[in-house]
């Protein structure tokens, strides 16, 4: 089986190499007839390969290729308007050749953004956004549905498990992982046709820490996405929904998990952990300012009350309200020890009912009709796995 790797590398280096010589250099085309070649090995194979760039992520025939997150072509393609790369058929090399110029000329800064610039130029290659929100209309309209593929989060459970431990023994919050794990739910939010809602389903009560995490970082992300958000701030709000609950790290399991009331003593070490996570986050990571706000602010209510009290009432960060819309309604759709989970709409009438005094009845608004438009997709946290939709392979 030809490796898809040695010709998105190959493709990386033409590119590369395009920057430091013009049209008609030896190198040049020596680097664009490497990239062909490999282009043909890997259709020998794979006539029709498909290829996407989503998230720092590279997806190849429904599998993400890990050993090429964060590669930086992938990344620079995506920004660029590259986020889908097919082959229909036969591809010539004048037409592969006209492929990486206009794809070179979309890297240039100086290129114009206009309509002529984003026609495709090939016959059978077609190049493009993929059909997600905040895509180019126009662009969008040519572009194929988005691929579908299988996405198991086995490594991001095991991954978040990992974070706690790591934080509870040695006190060390492994940054780089969080957002890793961040990074790979938001590739899971777009592995079909339709934005999903990956949430976890936990089968014990103690794994409530772990699936709460996740989930409140998935409907964190989709929420942000929806506002309209930057990506880079809808990452960072789904960094501080990973986080949000760090601080139960410190409370005994017995009490997290204990079925009747809690007595007075307990009820505080619980509603202790906003302060405590906020403090474990600035203590050892000053980068996640926005995560250590969330932390803290998360269960304080929008007419302040809530916990942590505050000694002087003022307005929560953005993110902190819309983490808290998020937080309750995941914590009400899960089973608990003292009752069981509630179906959705019953949950968001309690966020409706709660609108203006607990939640910012905007976020509240948008958040309602998200969910009724998203695909709510509930796994099981021994198989965490994101079937594919019936569609065509890649």
């Amino acid at each position: 089986m030809s490796d898809p790797t040695k010709f998105l590398t190959s493709l990386g280096q033409a590119l590369a190499v395009m920057s430091l010589y013009p049209a008609g250099h030896p190198a040049r085309e020596r680097a664009v007839d490497t990239a062909f070649e490999q282009l043909q090995r890997l259709m020998e194979d794979d006539p029709t390969p498909k290829i996407l760039f989503i998230d720092g992520e590279v997806v190849y025939r429904r599998q993400v290729l890990r050993h090429l997150s964060d590669w930086e072509w992938g990344i620079q393609l995506a920004d660029a308007g590259v986020q889908r790369l097919e082959f229909l058929g036969e591809v010539m090399g004048d037409e592969f050749g006209g492929f990486l110029s206009d794809v070179y000329d979309r890297l240039s800064p100086d290129t114009p953004d206009t309509a002529e610039a984003r026609q495709m130029t090939a016959t059978n290659i077609r190049y493009g956004p993929v059909g997600v929100r905040g895509a180019d209309p126009d662009a969008a309209a040519e572009a194929v549905a988005t691929a579908t593929i299988a996405y198991s989060l086995q490594d991001e459970v095991q991954t978040i498990e990992w974070m706690h431990e790591e934080v509870r023994q040695s006190g060390n919050l492994p940054l780089r992982e969080a957002h890793a794990v961040v990074r790979s739910l938001s590739l899971a939010m777009h592995s079909q046709s339709a934005i999903l809602l990956p949430l976890l389903e936990l089968k014990q009560f103690d794994q409530y820490t772990t699936t709460h995490s996740s989930n409140v970082a998935v409907l964190s992300m989709s929420l942000a996405e929806d506002l309209g958000l930057a990506s880079e701030h809808v990452r960072a709000v789904g960094v501080a929904g990973l986080l949000h609950d760090l601080g139960k790290i410190r409370i005994p399991k017995e009490i997290l998990v204990k079925p009747g009331k809690f007595t007075d003593e307990e009820r505080t070490m619980m509603q202790a952990h906003p302060v405590e996570g906020a403090r474990i986050i600035l203590e050892r990571e000053r980068e996640l300012d926005l995560a250590a706000v969330v932390a803290y602010e998360h269960h304080i209510m929008l007419n302040g009350g809530g916990y942590p009290s505050l000694r002087f009432q003022r307005d929560c960060h953005y993110a902190s309200k819309l983490v808290h819309v998020c937080d309750v309604y995941d914590a009400l759709r899960t089973d608990r020890p003292y009752r069981g989970a509630l179906p959705s709409e019953n949950a968001l009438s309690y966020l409706a009912e709660k609108a203006g005094t607990e939640f910012d009845p905007d976020l509240v608004g948008v958040f309602t009709t998200m969910m009724r438009e998203r695909s709510e997709r509930r796994l099981r946290l021994n198989d965490p796995t994101i079937a594919p939709e019936d569609t065509p392979p890649l």
